[in-house]
């Protein structure tokens, strides 16, 4: 699955964010990329996902693969366009 969601943190994704975007990735099997413009991440490693650079009002598309891959998407798209400090 594919999907965009629109990052709506006024600081991006940085520490925070990323790190409940990491927790709640793990807590899936499925395989969980984030991609911003030609980057793409884990979203089950901190240090991948802070490496994205994205900024509030980028656009990111978050990428599930495998058996709880709709779950994951939902719960992964919550955070990332939430407001997180």
């Amino acid at each position: 699955m594919e999907k965009q969601f629109t990052v709506m943190n006024h600081a991006g994704i940085h520490a925070r964010p990323a790190n409940a975007i990491m927790e709640k990735a793990v807590s899936y099997t499925c395989r969980i990329t984030i991609q911003k413009d030609a980057k793409i991440a884990n979203a089950k490693s901190m240090v991948s996902l802070l490496k994205l650079g994205a900024k509030m009002g980028d656009t990111v598309t978050v990428i599930t693969e495998g058996e709880d891959e709709i779950e994951a998407m939902s719960a992964i798209g919550e955070i990332v366009q939430s407001h997180v400090d």
